[in-house]
């Protein structure tokens, strides 16, 4: 498990062969009367047959056996995961999560799957529009057990604990500061080195991809290359005592048994794959000469919604960069938004509130419901020196923003006891400076 391969670029054309193999992909056809190996020939699509190029999705695998070969399909306890959006009545409110409760291993043995829980959401499953965002606490790793989300694809952001994903596709070490897209339809399984916490933004019936640079230009922001893909990996293993595939279907958690190893993918081509990329990489625009810019130029991945500049989910960073705006209020602005704007951290500190926004909580401000810097921070950035100063140093916020007005749930409200019922308070002493009298300074 030491060392990892991976291939590099976005959305690119990959081939790939375990080295144990070599010749295991069939050369210039796709599905041969016999496959090298004696392998079985299996698409993976991820889009529409006749989506236009730009946006087709799929992959071949060449594979010990195909995936059919399973025991049917229970249900299965899906505990806090749902894609329900009416257990609470809707509440507008500005809201913020202390750091989610991660199980001790010596009271519960709590895996990636059993450790998910959805915060808040919208859409719906069936009709492949929406969203989720879930939380995963978890302290073991999965054993003889794999995840396959047939609703959506996951954007993982590992926020304690480093997560090794062994996929169809190959293995992948993702770090905190790290994140990965497992795109739906892909199995994999997760081992843990310890107590493990992160979140997940599942989009229902998208892809993410990389945002329109516009006048940026050809580079910039997140860079096609940074992305790295698993490289061919296979095992073939006999599971006697049944191997669990586990499938979220129409929100609903689903378990097949078999007798062999899911991840016994030879070698596999195409474009449909899972990937990772470290967000040190990101190439941070800002203001240099005046006005806080908007945060879209945080943007490392979008998933589009099919009106033009509207996403479904963006997922956007505040990483160390330097603050040299003149003659500006450089903290975020006051806002009311048509978007919803969830919030977690990493490590760190976020600049407008730096006391009670902790690595591993959250927070949600939905749609036109106002929000922005608390009464220290107003104080502090109005009356500061404005000099060069470096911002957000060891420090990663992100955030994942939608165009879908949002519901919590009811663990996210009640059931996790992590709501910090005061956040409001961050915000009743900001006070009136206003002065009828003011003139314009002569120059």
């Amino acid at each position: 498990n030491g060392h990892m391969v991976y291939l590099s670029g976005f959305g690119n054309e990959f081939s790939s062969e375990d080295p144990r193999c070599p010749g295991a992909l069939p050369e210039g056809q796709n599905n041969p009367q016999v496959c090298p190996y004696g392998l079985y020939a299996e698409q993976l699509s991820g889009s529409a047959f006749t989506c236009p190029r730009p946006a087709n999705k799929r992959s071949w695998l060449y594979r010990i056996l195909p995936s059919v070969k399973h025991k049917p399909f229970s249900p299965a306890p899906r505990g806090h995961l749902t894609d329900t959006w009416d257990q609470v009545k809707p509440d507008p409110n500005q809201m913020r999560w202390l750091p989610f409760t991660i199980p001790a291993s010596s009271e519960t043995q709590v895996d990636f799957v059993a450790g998910l829980h959805t915060l808040c959401g919208a859409g719906d499953t069936r009709t492949r529009s929406g969203i989720a965002i879930h939380v995963y606490t978890c302290n073991t790793s999965m054993v003889d057990r794999c995840f396959n989300n047939s609703d959506g694809d996951f954007l993982i952001v590992p926020q304690q604990g480093e997560l090794l994903i062994t996929t169809e596709f190959g293995k992948m070490l993702v770090e905190p500061n790290e994140i990965c897209v497992i795109q739906a339809g892909m199995r994999f399984s997760v081992d843990v080195s310890g107590p493990s916490r992160g979140y997940v933004l599942e989009v229902y019936g998208a892809h993410f991809e990389l945002p329109d640079l516009g006048p940026i230009g050809a580079n910039g922001l997140a860079n096609p290359r940074d992305f790295l893909c698993p490289a061919a990996w296979y095992e073939d293993r006999e599971v006697s005592t049944g191997y669990t595939v586990i499938n979220k279907y129409q929100g609903a958690l689903f378990t097949s048994q078999q007798d062999y190893s899911p991840f016994n993918v030879v070698g596999w081509h195409g474009n449909y794959t899972p990937y990772k990329y470290h967000l040190e990489n990101f190439m941070v625009i800002n203001s240099v000469a005046f006005d806080h810019a908007d945060p879209s130029i945080f943007t490392v991945l979008t998933a589009r919604s099919t009106r033009p500049g509207v996403a479904i989910a963006d997922f956007v960073i505040f990483p160390p960069r330097w603050g040299v705006a003149d003659r500006t209020f450089r903290p975020p602005y006051y806002h009311r938004n048509c978007m919803s704007e969830f919030m977690g951290l990493i490590k760190g500190h976020y600049e407008a509130k730096a006391e009670g926004f902790q690595p591993g909580g959250g927070s949600l401000h939905s749609i036109m419901t106002p929000h922005g810097p608390d009464t220290d921070c107003f104080e502090k950035n109005t009356t500061s020196t404005l000099e060069p100063e470096r911002v957000a140093e060891g420090t990663m916020a992100f955030m994942f923003e939608s165009s879908f007005s949002m519901a919590v749930t009811k663990w996210g409200l009640e059931t996790c006891q992590r709501l910090d019922k005061s956040y409001s308070q961050c915000w009743e002493n900001l006070r009136s400076h206003f002065n009828p009298n003011w003139r314009p300074s002569k120059q």
